[in-house]
């Protein structure tokens, strides 16, 4: 992976941001404003087609460019004016150097009319690292979906339906990367039928590029310095040139639900809130059942979890998910109330070992400073407040989280209805519906269930999830242990402290089913706080503590077998056995018959240790799916994360001889 940097900019004398990588301007020196307006909103007809929209109806804009986020704003900005409530705006742009906060703030200013617009942006313009990330704008009446990287790196991992294309790179003669066949068969590949493009371009090389993938374009007169400009409708993709490769039918999209938009979501943990959280923003209304007492009663209940990113260097489709999963989250926080709920106090790993350090150096080599960096001993020391045998990898914005008040604040969306006490027993799917039975009590019933209970999701479902024991240890904090200033981890963790207490953890016991806090794991954990720090163990206290006194919580972590959450729609396993059989032989077939979906039933699970970075874009996942919007993700993490990536496996596993 190459680590992504921003954007290099000069400012002239009236403020206006100046590109020295492509040695270009962002807008016009007469006015960005009227052009943008001009060249992208009206040639693509966009204030007719907002206020046509219908209620629960979108429409999603693709962009080459993002810039300072100028057309971002404007289509906002008309959407706005013009579509009824409940119509949603769905915007993906790819940037290669995306602007940082304080430049994105400054180039900003230039716009006051923008401004309540802007500030909604900004506020959201939080950990943007390296590929896919969502931001969610007016209560989720309005979706961003930024591309970090190289275009021809990011679009063919993008599975949307574009229905109208602003094509705003640096001019063709500054950045010709922008303006290639390549780039142009990507926008016919996610072009909607009818779908509308313009660009503020008129060269001639470049307007018959575009009509080779497929799009008719036509010069039309241009604004200010421009004389003209280019406009256009894609036609279909051409007759001479190979269609792309179809999604394989197992990881293809389910028919779209029709009919009352009602879910029902079983568990409210970290999954399930954040499951509930993002339908009710698309205007879905939602039954979440929760068999015990309220929201974040079971795993989710600890009350610090750690925004820890454990990544790899290799780019896997794990890595690409933290990267993606981390940002949203840290942008959902921003809702919460900062030190009580969650604190962006950062996170130290530390370099234990040798073997340690040489992979947090091959990470800081793969990714932005911004998103991680070393630190030595000394720089470490500094930064934790207290004594460490080791530097290692800081992640300036991490931190810990209060997961139940994540839950509650999630449960508690208009829209959401939490059912506490519901112990669902059976799902039976009778005349379109999913009903949710607590033996002979019929619950709920709705055209759309999820699956987000963890390990219970296998009443249901046959998935290979396995539970995994943790306990964490609650330490009252004391004068000289406030001084920890941001997590730290070796083979555990430690948080600063909150309303007076420190987290401490976490133990890992494969068996036991049995979650009463045990004075053996609070040793444990004790043994762990040493191989920290033996400064902040001194400053709590630890040597004269008795385990068996101690206060703490237990509780099972779900995990699936390749440490990927599982998320997405389910399908008759049988039946799936049956129609792609072929695999059984020839593992490279890709059979043409539909997979046989369990209509409207979804799966959000098996995040073990790591829910709070990847539940909540899962989350985003999943209702996308049910949507039929684009993906939050890259196509190669949501297969990664895909339910029948285990069938598929399963049969051609038969063709090696290996088992499941």
């Amino acid at each position: 992976m190459n680590p992504i940097t921003h954007a290099q900019l000069d400012w002239d004398d009236q403020g206006r941001p100046h590109s020295r990588i492509f040695d270009d301007v962002y807008f016009s020196d007469k006015s960005g404003l009227e052009e943008t307006r001009y060249v992208f909103l009206e040639q693509n007809r966009l204030q007719e087609r907002f206020a046509a929209l219908p209620a629960g109806g979108r429409l999603v804009i693709g962009e080459t460019g993002f810039g300072t986020g100028l057309n971002f704003l404007c289509a906002w900005q008309l959407f706005e004016q013009h579509a009824v409530a409940g119509a949603r705006l769905h915007f993906v742009s790819v940037e290669k150097y995306p602007l940082s906060h304080a430049d994105l703030r400054r180039a900003l200013l230039l716009w006051p009319e923008l401004h309540p617009f802007a500030e909604q942006l900004l506020a959201q313009y939080i950990a943007i690292h390296q590929g896919f990330q969502r931001l969610v704008l007016d209560n989720g009446r309005v979706s961003l979906t930024l591309l970090v990287g190289d275009a021809l790196e990011q679009l063919p991992q993008l599975d949307a339906q574009i229905d109208a294309w602003f094509l705003d790179g640096f001019a063709p003669a500054k950045n010709p990367e922008m303006w290639t066949a390549e780039l142009f068969a990507e926008l016919a590949r996610l072009a909607a039928p009818g779908s509308t493009i313009s660009t503020f371009t008129s060269t001639g090389w470049v307007r018959r590029l575009i009509n080779a993938a497929g799009f008719k374009m036509k010069r039309t007169p241009g604004i200010g310095h421009k004389w003209e400009i280019l406009r256009g409708e894609f036609l279909g993709w051409p007759a001479d040139t190979p269609v792309p490769a179809a999604a394989k039918p197992w990881f293809a999209r389910p028919p779209a639900i029709t009919g009352e938009r009602h879910a029902l979501v079983i568990g409210a943990g970290l999954a399930g809130c954040a499951t509930a959280a993002s339908l009710a923003a698309r205007g879905w209304q939602v039954s979440l059942l929760e068999r015990r007492a309220g929201a974040a009663r079971e795993a989710s209940g600890n009350p610090q979890g750690v925004l820890y990113l454990k990544l790899s260097a290799h780019g896997t489709a794990l890595s690409q998910l933290i990267v993606a999963g981390f940002g949203y989250t840290r942008r959902v926080l921003e809702h919460l109330h900062r030190g009580v709920d969650w604190d962006g106090c950062g996170v130290l790993q530390l370099a234990f070992d040798a073997k340690e350090a040489q992979r947090q150096a091959q990470l800081a080599a793969a990714f932005a400073p911004d998103l991680l960096h070393l630190l030595d001993r000394d720089q470490a020391q500094a930064r934790a407040g207290i004594a460490l045998a080791h530097g290692g990898l800081f992640f300036p914005e991490g931190g810990w989280v209060h997961p139940p008040a994540l839950c509650e604040w999630q449960a508690h969306q208009p829209g959401v209805t939490l059912l506490p006490h519901h112990d669902v027993l059976d799902l039976r799917h009778v005349d379109g519906q999913w009903q949710a039975w607590d033996g002979e009590r019929l619950l709920a019933s709705a055209s759309v269930a999820i699956l987000a209970g963890a390990a219970e999701v296998q009443r249901f479902a046959n998935l290979p999830l396995k539970r995994i024991r943790g306990q964490i240890t609650r330490l009252p904090q004391t004068a000289d242990s406030q001084a920890l200033a941001t997590v730290v981890c070796a083979e555990g963790y430690v948080a600063p402290p909150r309303l007076g207490e420190h987290t401490l953890g976490a133990s890992f016991d494969f068996k036991s089913d049995d979650l009463t806090p045990t004075a053996a794991e609070h040793t444990g954990n004790l043994e762990l706080l040493q191989g920290i720090s033996e400064d902040l163990a001194q400053r709590l206290g630890a040597d004269s503590l008795a385990p068996e006194a101690l206060e703490g919580r237990a509780a099972f972590r779900c995990t699936s077998p390749d440490y990927l959450p599982i998320v997405g729609p389910l399908a008759d396993r049988q039946a799936f056995d049956q129609a792609y059989a072929a695999l059984r032989k020839d593992a490279r077939q890709v059979p043409g018959a539909a997979c046989p979906w369990l209509n409207g039933l979804y799966v959000n699970s098996g995040h073990g240790s790591r829910g709070l970075i990847t539940a909540p874009l899962s989350a985003e996942l999943l209702a996308a799916w049910l949507d039929n919007e684009p993906l939050p993700v890259s196509r190669a993490v949501a297969d990664a994360c895909h339910p029948n990536r285990f069938g598929v496996r399963a049969l051609i596993r038969t063709t090696t001889g290996k088992a499941e």
